[in-house]
């Protein structure tokens, strides 16, 4: 059964310019994301020709300077153009966020030169980008990453392996995380490496449990040669670069959570309300009324999370620790809605004719990436109670 296309949530936005980006981006899933997204799904294919038109809709780069080819957009509205997106389809919300992602380095630590030369390319030129961090043996303890870069006069040359990398084998830039000095974090340099630099191959993509059009896959690079001029920022301060970036990620992922809570509620009150059983429709049995309400509040209390962190950041006020507290809760939120809405179907529910098991499929993701959600809870409470002690 082709998925419904999303619901119009009832948003406030800041700006009429907003309005209308939302009205876009509302029209682009509904015709081109939503009727396609089962079918893609199950077959595995990555809609790279819909991302061509994300890039030239301007919805690639809407967090990032208009000088370089960004859309001038707040946080608070990007988020809810990339829950929008990912209640059609998660593959595509979280490759928004994922490229996001990967311009961060850049556009935040880059020089004036390298964001003239690079960013109107990664933003609005077509072009679609990884976050290259994790690695085979160094997931939620990154710090330990064992990928090194070795100067050559004025090139680096990288080698390693990361692993779990969304767009791996796909992607047209890599911003990469490599060894460059001493162990631990203080060690640790970014790198802005082309798609196609020779070195550079990819696995074949993981088999997962959801997210099947979205390729994730180990990238390999071998004696990768790299100009200095593709370092950003200086030696040694890569991994506050990254974590610097995935405080933004957080969000994205937080934001595309709620998108598929929707999605589930959605389809959950659809069938709920044309289902009869008993001589009435199923809405009218209390015990499924109390757990849609349940469903609704967990929802809009998520996008209130995200959006009050999303204000933080606009105003140049910290919200790491709110970032996390959204990521972790709107992740949690998306995996009991979509359970919830399995159960609402019942043995519909159960089976690829409903969009419902692929909601919770995909949703289990969203509780792993960019930080666990039991490291979710280790950043918030440091933030409360200062550094474990050792």
């Amino acid at each position: 059964m082709p998925d419904r296309a999303p619901q119009p949530v009832d948003r406030q936005l800041p700006t009429d310019e907003a309005r209308d980006l939302i009205s876009l981006v509302r029209d682009i899933a509904q015709q081109e994301i939503a009727p396609h997204a089962a079918e893609e799904e199950d077959a595995g294919r990555f809609p790279r020709e819909l991302f061509g038109l994300l890039s030239r809709s301007g919805l690639l780069g809407l967090p990032y300077d208009s000088e370089y080819g960004g859309g001038d957009q707040p946080y608070e509205v990007y988020l809810q153009v990339l829950e929008e997106l990912a209640a059609a389809r998660l593959t595509v919300g979280l490759g928004v966020s994922v490229h996001t992602l990967a311009s961060y380095a850049l556009a935040a630590y880059g020089t004036k030169e390298q964001q003239v030369e690079h960013l109107p390319a990664m933003l609005g030129g077509g072009l679609l980008g990884a976050y290259c961090l994790s690695e085979p043996h160094s997931g939620s303890d990154a710090a330990a990453l064992r990928t090194k870069a070795v100067r050559e006069g004025d090139d680096w040359v990288i080698n390693g392996t990361k692993a779990w990398i969304t767009h791996g084998g796909i992607a047209d830039f890599c911003t990469v995380m490599a060894r460059t000095g001493e162990e631990g974090p203080r060690g640790i340099t970014a790198f802005l490496v082309p798609g196609d630099a020779p070195g550079v191959s990819a696995a074949a993509p993981e088999k997962k449990m959801g997210m099947k059009g979205s390729p994730t896959a180990q990238v390999h690079f071998d004696d990768v040669r790299v100009s200095d001029d593709r370092r950003i920022g200086e030696e040694g301060q890569g991994f506050a670069i990254a974590l610097s970036a995935l405080d933004s990620g957080r969000l994205g992922i937080a934001a595309c959570a709620i998108g598929v809570a929707q999605a589930a509620l959605d389809e959950a009150l659809a069938y709920a309300a044309q289902r009869r059983q008993f001589g009435k429709p199923i809405a009218d049995f209390q015990g499924l009324r109390f757990m849609l309400a349940d469903m609704a509040t967990q929802i809009e209390a998520g996008r209130a999370l995200y959006l009050a962190a999303a204000r933080l950041r606009d105003a140049g006020r910290p919200f790491a620790r709110q970032a996390a507290m959204a990521k972790l809760h709107c992740t949690d939120t998306a995996m009991r809605v979509t359970t919830d809405a399995v159960q609402i179907l019942g043995g519909y529910g159960y089976t690829a004719d409903f969009p419902a098991e692929r909601y919770m499929r995909e949703a289990k993701v969203l509780q792993i990436v960019e930080g666990t959600n039991q490291i979710q809870r280790m950043v918030i409470a440091r933030h409360l109670v200062g550094p474990e002690e050792r």
